[in-house]
């Protein structure tokens, strides 16, 4: 079939594909394999292979997502209903003191959110907004939330485990322990960057909030943190019967543990001799699934078990995470259908060698991708996924280093973060639980996610030509 062709049954499936979810409102799952389907069969695909393709493309991502994503939501559920994330927070807050509240939130939020969804974390620290905020003398929570939701957006969308990033590094073949890596080291800059633009945002113009939030803000008073020895080097917390919060050194460390085991595997697949003894168990335990798994059963113990929780509790939290954590799956999975399509007809190698013929780098071709889908219809995992498809058969089959892949996907990544506004549900979760309208949440969310992802871009091509 020729270029033109393929490029046009492209071009008419991406259409149809956000008409259903759109104007339709189809769910994302049932309208990727519908356009997948419907793909397949008009570029020649022989109708009995379409749905083995659909199985193949299914299992091909999530054979890797799945582990990931639903581990991570178990580890995030176990810090969220612990009181973790809100001892940490305030933990934070207490050793910087009072006057460094938006630094010390901004630092606890990025940890909080590297494990838990956007929608979760946020919503978890709201009340803690409120109460800093107003203790630090801010007339309103914006202060304080607009740089925390947009570095926590960031990381959602940047660093695995979460789906985007994780269905866009299988699918281009990245290192998802290098791409974690490098996704952390590029968020701390990040960070600061949101931390100083939030502020000349919110200096610009004064944000009034929706009555009922005003009153929760007017309501909330400073946190107290009990410090009482668990043994772990942290606050224990205010004990609500038998059951105790975590102290903060131990929910970090639950963090942290699934970070470091999988920097230790990537390093060790740098400098030790391969298929020695050593090696393969060091490649055990920097296994991101591997490092999840671990770093869950310990949260089992050091923030559930030893806190006074019961198994039939904590094994209800864990279940419960499941629930909202196979929508993502599911939707992953049918992105990736739609991605395998894409490739085996031809059609990612056809629209990319035609964009690459004109002239556009893979690199900004990646974010540019990636950026139109978010702009279109909402959803960064989406976005990342429809991208990462488009992109799939040039990656795999051009000459490109680990290193270059893994900044491949997060291009898309920055990509799946700039431009976003009334589409995407993270814009309603922040602007109503701040409540701001509309129009500022356009100027405060809108306006800080695109810079976040600009700027990221901007490191990432200049790594790109470091390691060129």
């Amino acid at each position: 079939m020729s270029t033109f062709y393929l490029v046009s049954v492209a071009v008419i499936a991406i259409a149809l594909l956000l008409f259903l979810v759109m104007k339709l409102k189809m769910p994302a799952f049932i309208a990727l394999l519908l356009v997948a389907v419907v793909t397949a069969l008009a570029t020649g695909i022989p109708s009995q292979e379409v749905m083995p393709l659909v199985v193949a493309g299914m299992g091909g991502t999530l054979g890797n997502v799945a582990l990931l994503v639903g581990l991570g939501a178990m580890l995030g559920a176990i810090v969220e209903k612990s009181g973790g994330a809100e001892i940490l927070a305030e933990r934070f807050t207490a050793k910087m003191g009072k006057e460094r509240v938006g630094p010390a939130l901004l630092l606890a939020s990025a940890v909080i959110a590297v494990p838990i969804f956007f929608d979760v974390a946020f919503i978890i620290l709201v009340p803690i907004l409120f109460s800093f905020a107003k203790a630090a003398g801010h007339r309103s929570p914006v202060y304080v939330g607009v740089p925390v939701a947009g570095l926590m957006v960031f990381i959602h969308n940047f660093v695995p485990p979460h789906p985007g990033v994780t269905g866009s590094s299988t699918l281009l073949g990245a290192d998802i322990g290098l791409v974690t890596i490098v996704g952390l080291l590029i968020s701390v800059p990040i960070g600061v960057l949101a931390y100083f633009v939030s502020k000349v945002i919110t200096s610009r113009r004064d944000f009034p909030i929706a009555p009922m939030v005003q009153r929760n803000f007017d309501q909330a008073g400073a946190a107290d943190v009990v410090d009482e020895p668990d043994g772990s080097g942290g606050a224990v917390g205010v004990k609500t019967g038998t059951v105790t919060k975590p102290g903060a050194v131990a929910v970090v460390t639950m963090i942290l543990v699934p970070i470091l085991m999988i920097s230790v595997g990537t390093v060790g697949a740098i400098v030790l001799e391969p298929e020695t003894p050593v090696a393969n168990t060091i490649a055990l335990i920097g296994q991101p699934s591997f490092a999840l798994l671990v770093a869950v059963l310990l949260a089992m113990y050091f923030l559930g078990v030893r806190h006074g929780w019961g198994r039939q509790e904590l094994g209800g939290v864990m279940d419960s995470a499941l629930a909202p954590a196979a929508i993502v799956v599911f939707v992953t999975g049918a992105g990736g259908v739609f991605a395998r399509v894409l490739t085996e007809s031809g059609i990612g190698e056809s629209v990319s060698n035609s964009l690459i013929g004109l002239g556009v780098p893979v690199l900004l071709l990646a974010f540019l991708l990636a950026t139109v889908f978010k702009v279109a219809q909402g959803s960064g995992t989406v976005a990342t996924l429809a991208a990462a498809g488009l992109l799939q058969a040039t990656v795999t089959e051009g000459d490109y280093s680990s290193l270059q892949i893994v900044l491949i996907v997060l291009a898309i990544a920055c990509g799946s973060v700039a431009l976003s506004h009334i589409n995407d549900s993270g814009f309603w979760i922040y602007s109503r639980f701040l409540g701001l309208s509309v129009a500022d949440g356009l100027r405060t969310w809108t306006v800080l996610c695109t810079i976040l992802g600009w700027t990221a871009f901007l490191l990432i091509c200049g790594l790109w030509f470091l390691v060129s």
